[in-house]
């Protein structure tokens, strides 16, 4: 599936710099460093969870972008041309694309209605079922409710797309939308990116073993902590000094855009773990007993967050969820109303479309989650 000149992100903004670092990010990284390095009980737990995130997350991240991107440049499969001539197909195959992990799914169906080949049903149905970035989360730590969250977004998807399709009589589309080449260009795999692959692939051993509950204690005589430091570093330096925000650009290598999201995924990933176990262990701060409290209204939370743009919010949500504070309920909804990083890059090519696509959205995604609050409030919890 070939993303091609439509799909991108607003540039790099050069002010934001010192050398080759963007200086937030920077500091981000100084601070995981500090807080990895942290004698006593607080480094010996963020260390540990950093390995978690790498191990159980990051790697499998990699291994899925590398899969995805590969075929799409093995087979160069144009999506745009397919969704153009696929008449009644363009909803099922734009809800596909949007339930793809990950947002560059539903950033192609952005890119492809502000260019005229989709309608705007399409559009809804791919952020309808996007779970973005999110999803990588949830397919590697609880997979039984991936398999329920997935296609179930799906199905809402295209059901979502045909009322819209049939009811919508508003053309968002302006002359220029979509036009425009948007994600910075990186050109030459660099050997940051080789080595994050040479890294992530013991680490995807490690993280299929402990799936099938074996558990390594080194990997070629070097202990799996270390592996997993290492490639989580790198994976940080190689976000740091990123020109891009999210995406990647689709003339770029399947390995260079590997490396740079999964790095950019990771960041989020780590933060949530850091933040959830952060607050139990040194702030004493019972969150399940705190959000047993309002237990009706978080889905209701859970789903105002989605519309926040950007993975972070989502990744937390998916957090909570596996960490058993929040309902399976209140992760539906997030899931569905959610559009991750796709947002971002959606607002930039056509705003008017992305943001009502969005509030459509909370219709199902309230139907949905408070189905299975009422009707089913024990289901995978």
């Amino acid at each position: 599936m070939s993303m091609t000149t439509e799909v991108g992100q607003a540039p790099f903004v050069a002010t934001d710099k010192f050398g080759p670092f963007r200086l937030k990010r920077l500091a981000v990284l100084i601070v995981f460093a500090l807080l990895a390095l942290a004698p006593g009980e607080l480094g010996a737990l963020t260390r540990a969870l950093m390995t978690d995130a790498y191990v159980q997350v990051s790697v499998f991240v990699a291994a899925t972008l590398l899969l995805f991107y590969g075929a799409e440049r093995v087979f160069r499969f144009d999506i745009g041309d397919a969704l153009r001539n696929a008449r009644g197909w363009q909803v099922p195959l734009a809800a596909l694309l949007g339930a793809t992990p990950g947002c560059g799914g539903a950033v192609v169906v952005v890119a492809a209605y502000s260019s005229g080949n989709v309608g705007f049903g399409a559009v809804v149905a791919t952020l309808t079922a996007t779970m973005g970035d999110a999803a990588f989360l949830l397919i590697a730590t609880r997979p039984d409710a991936a398999a329920v969250v997935l296609p179930l977004s799906f199905a809402v998807g295209i059901a979502a797309g045909w009322i819209v399709d049939r009811v919508n009589t508003v053309e968002f589309r302006t002359a220029t939308a979509g036009r425009k080449e948007l994600a910075p260009f990186i050109g030459k795999t660099r050997p940051q990116d080789y080595a994050f692959l040479v890294l992530a692939a013991p680490g995807l051993v490690v993280g299929s073993a402990q799936l099938a509950q074996i558990e390594f204690g080194s990997i070629f005589g070097v202990p799996v902590v270390w592996w997993a430091l290492a490639g989580t570093f790198l994976g940080l330096f190689i976000w740091a000094t990123s020109p891009l925000q999210a995406m990647t650009n689709a003339k770029d290598a399947p390995v260079t855009r590997m490396a740079e999201e999964t790095s950019f995924i990771a960041v989020w990933v780590i933060g949530a773990y850091l933040a959830y176990d952060y607050l139990d262990a040194f702030a004493g701060l019972d969150l399940q007993a705190a959000f047993n409290a309002i237990l009706p209204v978080l889905p209701l939370i859970a789903i105002v967050i989605g519309f926040v743009p950007g993975c972070g919010p989502q990744v937390l949500v998916t957090t909570l969820y596996i960490n058993g504070v929040i309902p399976f309920a209140a992760l539906l909804g997030n899931a569905i109303s959610n559009d991750g990083d796709a947002l971002f890059p959606a607002i930039a090519l056509n705003p008017k479309a992305a943001v009502v696509a969005t509030l459509y959205s909370a219709v199902p995604a309230l139907i949905v989650a408070y189905g299975f609050f009422w009707l089913a409030p024990g289901f995978l919890n």
